[in-house]
């Protein structure tokens, strides 16, 4: 933070970047690069990290709260896990072998089955995908996910996401069976946020 903020400013000042975003960043980076940016006037205004009902460090070492609380938008990606929240994937049918998300996710499938099928029942009962509550779970937490897009039929998920409005018993009950699992999935490139 202390080598690549400061060389940021003049470009702020000069016009040629107009935003300052940060991905993968613990809170005490993002007070850091907040600090440096604002003796010059200027500040952190995106977060993007990994963020997922099985992955939540960012709401746990009080990221979200930051973000929430300095109008900062926070981007989530790998919302879906990369498929295995999305309730296609299970033991009988896991991800193709050979790919990396096989690697990083068929061992893991068995853990899953109790909060992806409860994702999928709450799905039923809103008219919606498993993916759909994943999606509508991140949004809740006041999130922007970050969603890869290879079919129409995602758009018409998002949307629905969008406009799920899932209940805080809902919530609490995916996070309750999200924590149950004891999965953690953070990738390789991710240092341990505390």
């Amino acid at each position: 933070m202390a080598r690549w903020t400061p060389p940021l400013i003049p470009l702020l000042k000069g016009g040629a970047i107009k935003h300052v975003g940060v991905s993968n960043h613990s809170m005490e980076e993002i007070a850091l690069a907040d600090r440096i940016l604002g003796e010059a006037g200027f500040r952190v205004e995106a977060v993007q990290n990994h963020f997922s009902l099985l992955y939540r460090p960012s709401e746990r070492t009080g990221i979200l709260d930051h973000c929430r609380d300095h109008d900062v938008r926070f981007f989530a990606y790998m919302v879906l896990e990369q498929g295995a929240l999305t309730g296609t994937y299970s033991p009988a049918h896991p991800l193709p072998e050979g790919s990396s998300r096989a690697a990083a996710y068929n061992r893991i499938l068995p853990q899953l089955r109790t909060l992806t099928d409860r994702m999928a029942a709450i799905g039923n009962a809103h008219g919606a995908s498993t993916a759909d509550i994943a999606t509508a779970w991140a949004l809740a937490k006041g999130t922007t996910p970050i969603i890869g897009i290879t079919k129409a039929s995602h758009i018409d998920g998002l949307i629905r996401a969008r406009d799920l409005g899932l209940t805080p018993e809902e919530i609490a009950d995916l996070e309750t069976l999200a924590d149950a699992a004891d999965i953690d999935t953070r990738g390789w490139w991710e240092r341990e946020m505390r």
